[in-house]
């Protein structure tokens, strides 16, 4: 298909830029399209290099443009007659200089395969089923559409200036001319001057008119800017804030440096043209020349621009973190960490050449006891385009560390405002110098605010400042930010704890858990939106029983150790017990469901609906299993093997449909050990399993293990007869050992043939000892 054809059908944004191309009579658009066919077939790069070749072209063009007027006049078509009658008069300029209109036309077919190579880019990122970094919102649609406005009027004002340049040659060799001939005839020599003067007026509109232009041009690139630097630059910033705490933001800052790589091309090429326009102003001039008079401000103008432009594309690509630690931006002193910088405007010739260095706490603030800190490490890195995948100019920062001061007296005595360790802020700099073709310019970037430790103790009351500050603060330079006891709406605090769980185990909070998360810090209310939560309630620093504290130790644990079962939607979790017992109560016997503990930190537990024979449903709830339980058993294995011995001692598994009704087999059959089979003659031992066995009247699941008790808190009461609270019986606490561990008594010894003995039922009569099951696997139980 013809080149014309093809543009004609594109997407409504490249036609659009296709317009913008033909808006000017260097090549009117009629002439494009009722020639289209003859003008793809000319060799227009071998004429605006062969004169010859070139005056051919040309004069078929005019032959073309009489047999397309004639065909008009025959259609009757008045108006575009006289447009194509107005073109070939147009045309008659390139007389002197046919190469110069294969030029024009070269460049205009080449603007055209650009356009067409940009749509089928596009096209085919889209049959991939990824969508373009400037596709993803109408607002970058249009700003994708005015950058490549923007650069298609940067090179029609590249041959505008080429234009102007021959034209003032052209009177410049006339003048010349005119001055080294002794013109006697004073006719004749009126007549010179007169043509003369008509070239100077000539010259003059042009250059007015290459003036007007340039203007026009940086008022568009203004409005770029302020689109680049005040929209998109704030919002990415604000996306990465988010991202940092768990948000599934997109922070890819590739777009973002294609935008500002083409603002800062353009705004260059201006002060180029600035620059030619200075160097023809020196070889012709005249009275009121108005590049003299408007050339200044002009100038003053796109640097101006490109100054702004080139602060505000020095950036941190990836904020400080460190290897180990619980999230970005908690660092502790003496262990390294690393930061990535980035120049969104690349410029091949700056690789390796500009330095970037680091320094701590350029402003330190007036807080009491405020510390000071050095960093230290490789503290100085050029950018370069070895360190991205992406081919971005950055250093990558991989071995700084940061020591206290020891006299430090930053803000002692000088700020009555007092902030714990985990509160105090600090902000990290860089700075380097950007230097090309004349313009020299400092630029500086800062870290979002980051919190210092000394101890590991500490990691999670730092976390959690980090938390509190990236989701209310958009003043990323504000360290006095926890001066202020800031408060949060529930809407913003609810989407903050979802993230945690989102970016830990790849699945957030639904809006039910969400809800019960809600009614444990505000009470039951109708609507939560208008409700807030204060800082000291979420974390305050040595408090044991803050809400982050009950909510991370379930964080660590699910993402330790139920991960899985997690993100597969097994573990509802967030539950209260009135709504467990009103969610269990109309179910059938032995449904069951998984939730977190309200009382034991890091603690899950699994509560199921019985019926007493008058029919009344009963929930029973085990003790919470934590992370000492977890390492020893999957969880899913005490949910598959969990015993509780009934009045006649008589063990049997109470779970039998995960809430609401889906078979427990069926919902984690797929994490079952799988049971590896013997196929030697003989069997060298018994096999063994460890599972939880629970006293009917206790129902405390208890491991031989050191229990998470220890540390002073009692244990979750479980749910007794119709769902009341009954006490533990501590005397009667089952204790599951592996046989492999079990000491022989001395009155008894057991020994495993190959077959089973023949006295087996002897065995199975004394449950409390021996199971026997249909997998050949022994478990041994003794009640203490």
């Amino acid at each position: 298909m013809a080149q014309w054809e093809r543009l004609k059908q594109l997407h409504a944004v490249y036609r659009q830029q296709l317009h913008e191309l033909y808006d000017r009579d260097a090549l009117p658009m009629d002439v494009r399209h009722y020639l289209a066919t003859w003008l793809e077939k000319q060799e227009w790069e071998r004429a605006a290099h062969d004169h010859d070749l070139a005056m051919v072209l040309f004069q078929v063009l005019l032959e073309n443009l009489d047999i397309q007027h004639s065909r008009f006049v025959q259609d009757e078509s008045f108006l575009l007659q006289h447009n194509i009658r107005r073109y070939k008069q147009n045309f008659q300029r390139y007389l002197d200089d046919p190469c110069r209109l294969a030029c024009t036309v070269l460049w205009f077919l080449d603007k055209e395969k650009e356009i067409l190579q940009s749509a089928e880019l596009a096209e085919q990122v889209q049959c991939l089923q990824v969508e373009p970094e400037a596709m993803e919102t109408s607002s970058q649609q249009d700003l994708e559409r005015k950058m490549a406005g923007l650069r298609n009027e940067v090179q029609c004002m590249e041959h505008t200036i080429i234009c102007l340049e021959e034209q003032q040659d052209e009177f410049d060799f006339k003048f010349q001319t005119h001055k080294m001939e002794a013109v006697v005839d004073e006719a004749m020599k009126k007549e010179q001057l007169k043509l003369l003067q008509s070239l100077v007026n000539r010259l003059n509109n042009c250059r007015k008119s290459t003036l007007s232009d340039l203007t026009k041009l940086l008022d568009k690139a203004e409005e770029l800017i302020d689109l680049l630097v005040k929209k998109e630059l704030v919002e990415w910033q604000r996306r990465q804030q988010k991202a940092c705490i768990g948000a599934p933001d997109n922070v890819c800052l590739d777009q973002l440096e294609n935008w500002f790589t083409c603002m800062a091309v353009s705004l260059f090429q201006v002060r180029e043209f600035l620059s030619k326009l200075e160097e023809l102003v020196g070889k012709v001039s005249y009275e009121n020349d108005p590049i003299k008079a408007q050339k200044p401000a002009l100038q003053r103008r796109a640097d101006i621009l490109l100054q702004d432009l080139l602060k505000s594309s020095f950036v941190i690509e990836t904020q400080p973190s460190m290897p180990q630690g619980k999230g970005p931006l908690v660092l502790r002193t003496n262990v390294q960490f690393s930061v990535k910088t980035r120049l969104l405007v690349k410029f091949p010739e700056l690789n390796h050449t500009m330095k970037v260095n680091v320094s701590m706490d350029r402003e330190v603030p007036h807080i009491k006891g405020y510390r000071c800190f050095n960093v230290l490490g490789t503290k100085s890195k050029v950018l370069n385009m070895a360190e991205s995948q992406s081919g971005g100019m950055v250093a990558d920062f991989r071995h700084l560390t940061l020591k206290e001061q020891k006299s430090s007296g930053g803000g002692k005595g000088g700020s009555d405002i007092s902030l714990s360790v985990t509160e105090e802020l600090h902000i990290i700099n860089f700075d380097t110098v950007f230097d090309l073709k004349g313009l020299s310019v400092v630029l500086q970037a800062s870290s979002l605010p980051v919190v210092i430790i000394s101890n590991s103790s500490q990691q999670q009351s730092a976390w959690a400042s980090v938390l509190w500050f990236n989701m209310l603060s958009l003043d990323t330079k504000d360290v006095k930010f926890f001066a202020n006891n800031p408060t949060a709406t529930w809407p913003q605090f609810g989407e903050m704890l979802s993230w945690q769980f989102l970016s830990a185990t790849k699945r957030g909070l639904s809006d039910e858990q969400l809800e019960m998360i809600a009614h444990r810090l505000f009470g039951k209310q109708r609507n939560y939106d208008n409700c807030k939560v204060a800082w000291s309630k979420f974390s305050k620093e040595n408090s044991p029983e803050t809400f982050w504290v009950w909510f991370d130790g379930i964080l660590v644990m699910v993402k330790m150790y139920l991960e899985h079962l997690w993100r597969d939607g097994l573990i509802m979790g967030f539950v209260s017990k009135g709504k467990e017992k009103s969610l269990l109560k109309k179910k059938q016997r032995g449904t069951f469901l998984l939730r977190f503990s309200e009382s034991v930190i890091g603690g899950i537990t699994f509560s199921w609906v019985e019926y007493d024979i008058f029919g009344e449903p009963c929930i029973k709830t085990v003790q919470p299993f934590t992370k000492v339980d977890l390492t020893q058993i999957p969880f899913h294995e005490i949910i598959r093997n969990f015993q509780i011995l009934e009045s006649e001692n008589i063990p049997e598994n109470p779970l039998l449909f995960l809430y609401p009704n889906t078979p427990k087999d069926k919902a984690f059959g797929k994490y079952y050990s799988e049971k590896s089979g013997d196929n030697s003659p003989y069997i060298k031992y018994i096999k063994t399993k460890l599972m939880f066995v629970s006293k009917e009247n206790s129902l405390e699941a208890w491991s031989p293990m050191h229990s998470d008790m220890t540390q002073g808190e009692g244990p979750e009461p479980s749910n007794g007869t119709c769902a009341e609270e009954a006490e533990p019986n501590e005397d009667a606490q089952p204790v599951i050992l592996p046989l492999e561990t079990f000491q022989p008594d001395p009155f008894f010894s057991v020994a495993a043939p190959p077959d089973p003995p023949e006295d087996l039922l002897t065995y199975l009569n004394n449950p409390n000892l021996f199971e026997f099951e249909e997998t050949s696997q022994w478990c041994l139980s003794s009640v203490i």
